[in-house]
């Protein structure tokens, strides 16, 4: 138990992806924030996808209180004036990093479900309210994180593994299918990448300047405390070569949201992120108290 806890914050950033990556910072640039939450409360993880000239924008919704989170969606016009806020997406268990994207004449969702042992993909019955369970995805791992990409005719996921906790942030691992649905396969290589520093996927892939880039993050000296760009010279079932870049700045240009960043998604000429602040206080530690009273009492 401890008295400091993480309290993130999402962003609308009025520039691409591709500019954030050439420019290696999101210093200066015009954003718009998402609304605050209560003390103790989040929102993070924001994807988003536009449709009919709306924003919608995934988040986690989390509450130290309750330690679970739960998928909301906001949606914004196109001057980015909220017009409405709902639940896309609750389960018994804790959900977060909401993926959405279009492909094969649907609507999905990927969001992080570890702790319910599983990964299970969400089509959407309802856009962007009501998701229903489509398909379980068998692999090595429970993965962590799973973010979608199409590359050279084949579906590729990239997560970290459930495993154990340094493998969480540290250990990235491939698998790749012919449909959305599967079935997958593992990369033989798993894991393709052992590093703190810039494994567990926080964001969107891309293609910058002709090559593949996944956002990770730099967990090296705490949990989401940077986004780093992943390049990809090769990714096949064969075989991966990566190297990754500097850390992404701006963040200290964001105070008091200055002590981390762990999610960049695209999303069309616009880019989500989220930063954090920490925050401390005795009725933190009051929050961790009763929740382990309540474990002895039951």
């Amino acid at each position: 138990m401890g008295l400091r806890k993480d309290i993130w914050r999402p962003a609308i950033v009025e520039a691409s992806f591709a500019e954030i990556m050439r420019r290696g910072s999101i210093a200066d640039l015009p954003l718009h924030w998402l609304p605050p939450m209560a003390s103790f409360r989040f929102l993070a993880d924001p994807f988003g996808l536009w449709r009919d000239g709306r924003l919608h924008v995934f988040v986690e919704a989390y509450d130290y209180r309750v330690r679970i989170g739960a998928i909301e969606v906001l949606t914004y016009d196109a001057s980015f004036a909220l017009i409405d806020r709902q639940w896309a997406l609750r389960e018994p268990w804790h959900l977060s990093y909401p993926v959405v994207w279009e492909a094969e004449g649907e609507t999905w969702m990927l969001p992080e479900a570890h702790r319910s042992k599983r990964l299970t993909l969400y089509r959407a019955a309802e856009f962007p309210h009501r998701w229903e369970r489509a398909a379980e995805i068998p692999l090595d791992h429970v993965a962590v994180d799973a973010t979608p990409f199409w590359h050279e005719g084949l579906w590729w996921l990239f997560y970290t593994s459930a495993s154990n906790e340094p493998d969480k942030t540290a250990a990235l691992h491939l698998a790749f299918a012919e449909r959305v649905r599967g079935p997958w396969r593992v990369h033989p290589g798993n894991p393709v990448r052992r590093d703190p520093a810039s494994a567990r996927p926080g964001g969107t892939v891309q293609v910058v300047d002709g090559r593949i880039v996944l956002p990770v993050q730099d967990c090296s000296h705490t949990y989401g405390g940077a986004i780093r760009p992943l390049w990809f010279d090769r990714l096949d079932p064969g075989g991966v070569t990566m190297e990754a870049g500097p850390a992404i700045a701006g963040q200290e240009a964001l105070a008091p949201f200055s002590e981390g960043m762990h999610t960049l998604a695209a999303a069309g000429d616009v880019t989500l992120v989220d930063v954090k602040r920490t925050e401390l206080s005795l009725l933190g530690l009051s929050i961790e108290a009763m929740r382990e009273l309540r474990k002895l009492l039951r």
